[in-house]
């Protein structure tokens, strides 16, 4: 499995109604200013402490996302180290989402 997923495969994963994580890696004003519904929202500044969090899907594919990519690519790196093993980065990240798939969602 790639480490990374591109946003129209992640729009599939939400319209098949597919078992997985959306993990939202950014911080929480970033989150208030604009977030895809259905998201899971642990900051990377926060992860290594809450990633007891994502026990219950370990097994499970989790896609993490965050502005334009970087920190979700970490994240998910740090996440495979972890034993998630279907960790995905969402590239572009929500930027290219409101760009490519959702445009009534505000850049920033």
């Amino acid at each position: 499995m790639d480490i990374e997923i591109e946003v129209d495969a992640v729009k599939q994963l939400i319209d098949d109604d597919a078992d997985f994580v959306l993990l939202d890696c950014r911080e929480q004003e970033e989150w208030d200013l604009v977030h895809i519904d259905g998201a899971l929202l642990i900051p990377m500044s926060e992860i290594q402490q809450r990633v007891g969090e994502l026990t219950k899907h370990k097994d499970v594919h989790i896609v993490v996302q965050c502005h334009h990519g970087g920190r979700s690519l970490q994240v998910a790196h740090w996440l495979r180290n972890q034993g998630f093993d279907q960790s995905q980065s969402m590239r572009g990240g929500i930027d290219v989402w409101s760009q490519e798939i959702d445009s009534s969602l505000p850049r920033y």
